[in-house]
């Protein structure tokens, strides 16, 4: 007798693999031209918050170091051409040649304060970012006349920003290439207050210049008159003659030549924030700022500090 066997069970048909879902990131893309204006969105945020950071760095803390440096090395210098008598003692160097803005001529010292300040050749903005400056068409300190030294209120190591407070009768030392000269102080004024007398043949003064008003809003000018009780020297033929000097140079004068450094590095800094957003979208989040970073708060320091000298040279 045969037995038969059931037949072996029919295999379950394969199930069907699922059909791919459909990539949800080009649906939830946006479009070309929105994310072009993201991106030109984003490189406008990154300019302008190294804007406002390079402008609060320029202003406080790197505005300081950088005249506490410029000051050793302006000091060093002096120092040297001192030692070997040929710092200037008027318009002209040594060798003959007009004393270049921001070279070193004299060294400025109020006890009273407690100041000591090497002042430059100058009075434009960019050379009162180092310290105090000297009016080119006005004799040196310790010469017959008035010479006057302008020094800033606040940015930059705030050199002057005590010079009010200073007593009648507060003594000033400066020393230049013909020694030192002594000054009493005379008197504080501002504009309008009356002018001090008129000098007769052979005395000498000092005149420092700094803003006045509230921190970094200047509103005129603060002048502290100081009366030369040290000999008078003899002062050298002037070729920048009295009332000759550029109105970047003046109390509260800007220097429109900083126009041109500000519009190149700002399209360097603009540049740099474009490369950003596009290293951005190609790198990744942390990437890119530990790239970009660095570089986009040297160019705002950098913007920012040729913008400065477009502010009022005492502020």
């Amino acid at each position: 007798m045969t037995v038969l066997s059931p037949p072996p069970p029919a295999e379950a048909a394969p199930a069907p693999a699922p059909s791919p879902e459909p990539d949800p990131a080009p649906a939830s893309r946006p479009p070309r031209g929105e994310r072009a204006g993201l991106a030109f969105a984003g490189a406008a945020l990154c300019v302008l918050a190294a804007l406002l950071l390079g402008f609060a760095a320029n202003l406080t803390i790197v505005g300081h170091l950088q005249h506490a440096r410029d000051q050793q090395t302006a000091y060093d210098e002096l120092r040297r051409q001192l030692a070997l008598g040929i710092a200037p003692v008027g318009q002209r160097t040594y060798e003959g040649d007009l004393v270049t803005p921001g070279a070193p001529v004299a060294l400025l010292r109020i006890p009273a304060l407690g100041l000591k300040e090497v002042v430059a050749e100058g009075t434009a903005s960019g050379v009162l970012m180092s310290g105090p400056g000297h009016r080119r068409d006005t004799p040196l300190p310790g010469q017959a006349g008035t010479s006057v030294i302008m020094g800033r209120q606040w940015g930059y190591g705030s050199p002057f920003n005590d010079i009010h407070q200073l007593p009648v009768g507060a003594e000033i030392r400066v020393t230049t290439g013909q020694g030192t000269a002594v000054y009493t102080v005379s008197g504080v004024r501002r504009q309008g207050d009356p002018l001090p007398p008129a000098l007769r043949q052979g005395q000498g003064r000092l005149m420092l210049i700094t803003a006045a008003g509230g921190p970094y809003t200047p509103s005129g000018t603060v002048l502290v008159d100081a009366t030369l009780t040290s000999t008078a020297q003899p002062a050298p033929p002037r070729p920048l003659t009295l009332g000759w000097l550029d109105e970047s140079e003046k109390a509260l004068g800007s220097e429109k030549a900083a126009w041109l450094p500000v519009f190149l590095w700002s399209q360097a800094l603009l540049l740099a924030a474009l490369l950003t957003m596009a290293a951005y979208r190609v790198w990744g989040r942390w990437q890119t700022w530990i790239v970009a970073v660095p570089v986009l708060a040297a160019l705002g320091l950098a913007v920012s500090g040729a913008a400065t000298r477009l502010l009022p040279n005492l502020l």
